[in-house]
């Protein structure tokens, strides 16, 4: 039939194959226990020849540049597979001899049997081997290749040829071991760490250089194994070790050698001893580099020296512009190099930025290409090709590494002012607590001073003169599209500042919009009727205002903020202020409004007023400020025309003013001018206002010989300026609970600037001694000052103040029209901050207090005439070559 197939086989054939196989397998079961037994002796003499090469391998690896074989590390992890195996065979064994019956050929479980006997007669002839193959060992080591580091690819290094330079300066000096570079993202800290891992190759150097990136959220058992694998340690037993047991290896390996651990990318504290890592010491000479965003690592990490990446100067930044732009486009059109140059300001100098948009521009060839990136750029930058995907989530790692969500809102919250503005710490806290963005409880202030520290901390903020921070341009932009795109739902920004608007510009969406800024413009008046319910910051300063209709204000019932200060020509509010009910901040500073409306008692929720600088402003109704009364912050430093001064006024009349202030029962922060004796002497006998006294200004005292203050009671004041206090000789401070109970010196602990002026009678300023956190002095037109630290008067402090060194902190000493000036302190001072010297008609100070250790760490300008700086005395010409380039000739 079609569908059958017909085949045959040898019977005899077929029965020889199943006896072999039959014979075999009982041969399997029936010499079980011998080879068992067997293989265990066998075992034992593989593992004492493991002994002896890894007596010889460790002998030899203490040597430099030492490092066993392959092929021994390979068999070493052979035989540790082995042993685990055997292992396991030998506590299998006895349940399985106990399966067979009828002298071993026979079995209750032929499947299980059979398969046990075949893998004892497999380890018999792996062990063999193993025993043969490490018999055979002639060299156990080699000259180790770990040491040389992998080739990285590197960027070139267009203006940070200097920051490398000074890093590999110090990585080369035995007393430093750790080094943290830090800086914002985007900066080139890792091309910095490659450009290190990179040269250990073109130097001839006993180091193993060891690379890890550590990223956001490090496991340390991925660090770890890492190292193991540099340090040849990654083996087929490695993975079954815990963390204890690798990190003991690592340390005994690590200890033998001189290493660089270099650690890209840390956000937090990375456990050396946790890890294996000896700490690198002058002994050892060993080294750890690691870069981060956070300044506060380099602390947590106990860095000998941290080395700020900073962005790249304009024509370094220019440079590497051009390099990525190509000639050819740039000599495509000739507007387009001035243009292109606009665009690299964008940038700000961050090298990110400069390589993400300088390509994106490489096929532009006309101007009006280069003015709508200058536009987009300028208004909405993550409109830009490829900033949204290649910069700004790189940078908004920094922002969602912040510890909560209330200092987020103050990142975001510093978007709001302009581009390089510096933005007033004071300022800044104001509008935070006002937001609610700080929890109303005591130690708001410090909070909000401890959330500005995070932020310069974490690089998303930068230190800036006169207690000020700034914004880096593309962390700004990054910002922004956080708050206008990312998280648009909690209410969307609308930022327009700096861009010469003239009106308020028209918005679809007013009603969505949470917070609005059109600082630095020239808006001259507000007509509209905007509908803004959930309006709750309007940053309208810096403008040129004239007049604000009653109606702009009377559909913002949600608005919090109002900031129209730096107005110089908006000389009235209108009634309807009123009308807004929810404000707890009005900033009216630096404006010419002659008086404040009754209007504004409706403004019941005020926490924060500030009528700073004022100069035009002569009446405030009486009990209005008063009628505040959940008003926390006050200021009036230079606040009222004293010209036109009446004595019914609340600013110029002490007692009307000081009752003003004792019925606030919520007032923690006043700044205030004092600007005649008898306001001086009502404020002095208020414990209550000095406590709480921030910035105070004394002008105009005529018949105040010594000031007399109890120093605890001005704890804490950070503004100082004393002007126009003709027979002022002296400050007599009462020093009692200066030292607190642990003896540390309080004082003046907040102060950090201090200006005296046209004070002919003083004769010192010694009680800075009290004040270690000093950053400015300005010291100007004091003709009786001889000394501005008297030894003699130095001695009449307590002890322990007197062990301290004053200006530990200062940045900046300015000294003016001192006639008899003679000395600034009696020995050399250390200046560790000191930025800058300046001197001017002070013809008797013939010595400054510097000596070859004085401001080390600084590049410190010293500005004066050129005839007292070539008569100036110096104890040692070193010192003078030292500080000679520092000098620059005010005329």
């Amino acid at each position: 039939m079609g569908n059958c197939i017909s085949f045959s086989i040898s019977c005899d054939k077929l029965f020889s194959g199943c006896q072999d196989y039959v014979v075999k397998k009982a041969t399997y079961k029936h010499d079980l226990q011998e080879n068992l037994f067997t293989l265990q002796k066998n075992l034992e003499r593989v593992t004492e020849t493991k002994k002896d090469v890894l007596i010889n391998v460790e002998r030899e690896e203490r040597q430099q540049h030492i490092r066993r074989t392959e092929k021994v590390q390979g068999w070493l992890s052979r035989v540790e597979a082995a042993e685990d195996e055997v292992d396991k065979l030998n506590n299998d064994g006895p349940q399985e001899i106990d399966k067979l019956c009828l002298g071993g050929f026979c079995t209750n479980n032929l499947k299980s049997s059979n398969g046990f006997g075949e893998r004892v007669t497999r380890m018999l002839e792996e062990v063999a081997a193993l025993k043969t193959e490490g018999d055979q060992f002639t060299q156990v080591t080699e000259k180790r290749l770990e040491g040389l580091p992998d080739e990285r690819p590197c960027e070139i290094m267009i203006g940070s040829e200097s920051t490398f330079h000074e890093v590999w300066r110090r990585l080369v000096e035995d007393q430093v071991g750790i080094i943290g570079l830090c800086g914002m993202g985007g900066v080139g800290k890792t091309t910095l760490l490659k450009k290190i891992n990179n040269r250990f190759r073109e130097m001839p150097n006993d180091f193993t250089v060891i690379w890890v990136t550590v990223s956001r959220s490090p496991q340390i058992e991925n660090i770890q194994n890492t190292i193991g694998r540099k340090i040849g340690l990654f083996d087929g037993s490695w993975g079954e070790k815990s963390i204890e047991d690798k990190a003991t290896d690592i340390l005994r390996i690590l200890n033998q050698k001189k290493f660089a651990l270099l650690l890209d990318d840390i956000w937090d504290r990375v456990d050396l001893e946790t890890i294996g890592v000896p700490p690198p010491d002058s002994t050892n000479k060993s080294k750890v580099v690691f870069t981060t965003r956070r300044i506060g690592v380099c602390g947590i990490m106990r860095a000998d020296q941290d080395i700020k990446v900073e962005c790249l100067r304009h024509e370094d930044a220019w440079e590497l512009f051009k390099s990525k732009v190509g000639d050819g486009t740039l000599n495509s059109h000739h507007e387009i190099p001035d243009l292109a140059e606009i665009v690299t300001e964008e940038c700000g100098g961050l090298p990110l930025a400069l390589v993400t948009v300088a390509p994106a521009m490489s096929r532009s060839n006309t101007p009006e290409e280069w003015d709508l990136a200058i536009d987009v750029l300028k208004r909405l930058a993550y409109e830009f090709s490829d900033m949204e995907d290649k910069v700004f989530h790189l940078l908004k790692f920094s922002y969602d590494h912040l510890h909560d969500n209330a200092i987020r809102s103050c990142f975001l919250y510093c978007s709001l002012f302009p581009e390089n503005h510096p933005i007033s710490r004071k300022e800044l806290i104001d509008c935070w607590i006002s937001e609610g963005i700080l929890e109303d409880r005591n130690g708001m202030q410090n909070e909000g001073y401890r959330n500005i520290n995070d932020l310069v901390r974490a690089c998303l903020l930068e230190e800036a003169e006169d207690n000020c921070v700034k914004m880096h341009d593309v962390i700004r932009d990054m910002a922004l599209w956080i708050a206008t795109k990312v998280e648009k739902e909690n209410g969307s920004f609308f930022v327009r500042t700096g861009i010469g608007l003239t009106e308020i510009p028209e918005i679809d969406e007013w009603e969505s919009i949470r917070r609005m800024s059109v600082i630095e413009n020239k808006i001259d008046s507000l007509v509209m009727i905007p509908t803004c319910p959930r309006l709750e910051t309007l940053f309208l300063n810096s403008n040129d205002l004239k007049m604000i209709s009653g109606n702009f204000f009377l559909s913002m019932p949600s608005l919090t903020v109002l900031n129209l200060s730096n107005n110089l020509s908006l000389t009235n509010l209108p009634s309807e202020i009123s009308s807004l009910v929810s404000l707890q901040h009005l900033d009216l500073s630096r404006t010419a409004i002659k008086e404040l409306p009754q209007e504004l008692e409706s403004l019941r929720e005020l926490k924060c007023l500030n009528l700073e600088r004022m100069s035009q402003l002569q009446t405030i109704p009486r009990r209005l400020i008063s009628n505040f009364s959940k008003l926390q912050v006050l200021r009036l430093w230079k606040c009222g025309s004293s010209s036109r001064a009446t004595d019914d006024s609340v600013l110029f009349n002490a007692e009307f003013l000081t009752e003003e202030l004792l019925r606030l029962p919520h007032l923690n922060m006043l700044s205030i001018t004092l600007k005649n004796d008898h306001a001086f002497e009502i404020f002095f006998n208020s414990g209550k206002l000095q406590n709480c006294t921030q910035s105070m200004c004394l002008q105009s005292l005529r018949h105040q010989n010594c000031l007399k203050a109890l120093v605890t009671d001005l704890k804490k004041m950070d503004t100082l300026k004393i002007k126009d206090c003709e027979r002022l000789a002296e400050l007599q401070l009462d020093c009692s609970g200066v030292l607190g109970p642990t003896r540390e010196t309080r004082g003046f602990r907040n102060l950090h600037t201090v200006k005296v002026s046209s004070c002919p009678k003083l004769r010192d300023l010694t009680w800075l001694v009290l004040a270690p956190n000093l950053k400015r002095l300005v010291v100007s037109s004091c003709s009786n000052i001889k000394d501005i630290f008297c030894d003699k008067e130095f001695a009449d402090y307590p002890e322990k103040i007197k062990k301290s060194i004053p200006f530990a902190k200062l940045e900046f000493l300015e000294m003016q029209y001192l006639q008899n000036l003679k000395s600034i302190y009696w020995n050399a001072m250390p200046f560790r901050h000191l930025k800058k010297i300046k001197v001017i008609r002070c013809p008797k100070l013939e010595k400054l207090p510097l000596d070859c250790n004085s401001a080390k760490e600084c590049k410190i300008v010293i500005e004066g005439e050129q005839d007292w700086w070539e008569k100036l005395q110096w104890v040692d010409p070193a010192i003078q070559n030292v500080f000679s380039p520092c000098f620059t000739s005010s005329w």
